[in-house]
């Protein structure tokens, strides 16, 4: 995936073939689930999400990670700027991003400590935060797409923030997976964000792995890997107004 003002250039693209293409990426994202990414650090909780002295930062390249999670925090936050006063009747305020931390050592929420290997949106003080070993762990095994997915869906927590009870899901996860299809798909389709080949996959890879593979997303709060991908899909077909309660 590809901000605007990256390197590709972004067109716009007609609504009739856009449509088209959502449906050929829908059949695609609904056709399985894939291989749930190993941390690296085993399947327990409280870890760090390493193995020994490594960690999965040490893995990638890092100005390549630190661009690409820049361009997923600009591509929704433009998305939600330009959408959100229109869906909801009521002014758009983005939520505080306070990027990446590494184990223990991100931002407190209520009083909690950060968790290692986790991302999340605080709600008493509305942030969003992420561990880079989190996102280089995915960044390393599936793609960007694991980047723009994360954030897209812990700044659907953001969006539950602002609105009426009543328009929250008691699925409050699956939700926020709703919203996260939204974006990427609706970004894409003002001209936002590009699609590049392999995306879909990336995407789909993203959210079975997130099911299967973390303790903080285990399947009773945030749903199985099918239900994960259909939610998104959801979003992605019908934009925001499909994922409301």
């Amino acid at each position: 995936m590809h901000p605007r003002g990256a390197l590709r250039p972004v067109h716009r693209r007609g609504g009739r073939v856009f449509r088209a293409l959502l449906a050929l990426l829908a059949a695609v994202l609904l056709g399985g689930c894939a291989i749930a990414v190993d941390s690296g650090g085993g399947s327990s909780g409280g870890g760090s999400g390493s193995s020994g002295t490594d960690s999965p930062i040490d893995s990638v390249n890092r100005a390549d990670l630190d661009e690409d999670e820049r361009g997923a925090v600009s591509a929704t936050d433009a998305y939600w700027r330009e959408t959100f006063p229109d869906d909801f009747r009521q002014s758009y305020r983005p939520p505080r991003v306070l990027g990446g931390y590494v184990g223990e050592a991100g931002p407190s929420c209520g009083g909690q400590p950060s968790v290692p290997f986790n991302a999340f949106y605080c709600p008493s003080q509305d942030f969003l935060a992420w561990d880079e070993n989190l996102m280089a762990a995915g960044y390393e095994r599936i793609g960007d797409a694991w980047v723009y997915l994360i954030i897209a869906h812990e700044w659907g927590h953001a969006i539950q923030a602002r609105l009426r009870a009543d328009q929250v899901s008691v699925a409050a996860e699956l939700q926020a997976d709703c919203f996260a299809g939204a974006t990427l798909f609706g970004a894409a389709e003002r001209g936002l964000l590009q699609f590049e080949r392999g995306d879909t996959q990336e995407l789909q890879e993203t959210l079975a792995a997130v099911a299967d593979d973390y303790p903080w997303t285990n399947e009773s709060d945030h749903g199985d890997a099918r239900e994960r991908i259909s939610a998104f899909n959801q979003g992605a077909q019908g934009g925001v107004r499909a994922c409301l309660a």
